[in-house]
């Protein structure tokens, strides 16, 4: 690839906050700290929330269909303990939701910042019993949008993305307790 595209490529990215460019140096991939996970969290709890609110009450039969598509294709990576496979087929899902919502504002700004999340949302799935407690708050949030309530999809959705949350920090917890154990080993 020539330079010129590359730039261009990185000032996109750059602008989207996703790189940082240092001066005489190129550039590095933005790192989001603790302290951005605690806050971009609960944020993208609510988004998320309200994408599952809207898109219960729009859902048509079709929709639905498609909505336990995506859920089997969860399942399946679940059972499996596919951790790469599962990420995936869950990002598909929670777009799909957000498409549901259809809603251009809540799409703009939850999309805008799903690019922050996604850089710690597949972290958390290596934690022991993580899958397992993922693919059972969708199946909440499944039931949920299958009976048409939308405060109860909601509720599900938000919870699922603040137990994201809790397992990040629990097996940021374990990483800083096993770097101890390690220098003390050594």
């Amino acid at each position: 690839i020539s330079r010129t595209p590359l730039r261009e490529a990185l000032k996109v990215l750059a602008a989207e906050g996703l790189v940082e460019l240092v001066p005489r140096r190129g550039c590095r991939v933005t790192e989001i700290t603790e302290t951005d996970a605690d806050e971009l969290f609960p944020i993208m709890a609510m988004l998320e929330g309200r994408c599952a609110f809207e898109a219960t009450q729009h859902l048509t039969d079709a929709d639905l269909r498609e909505l336990r598509r995506l859920h089997d294709e969860l399942e399946r990576t679940a059972a499996a303990q596919d951790v790469d496979g599962y990420y995936k087929a869950n990002h598909v899902f929670h777009s799909f939701v957000q498409q549901l919502a259809n809603n251009r504002w809540l799409d703009r700004v939850t999309a805008d910042l799903r690019k922050f999340v996604r850089m710690l949302r597949g972290r958390q799935l290596v934690l022991p019993g993580r899958i397992e407690a993922s693919i059972n708050e969708h199946r909440v949030l499944i039931a949920a949008m299958s009976e048409r309530d939308a405060v109860r999809a909601e509720r599900a959705m938000r919870d699922h993305l603040l137990a994201q949350l809790a397992a990040l920090k629990t097996l940021r917890k374990l990483e800083a307790e096993q770097l101890q154990t390690s220098a003390r080993e050594a």
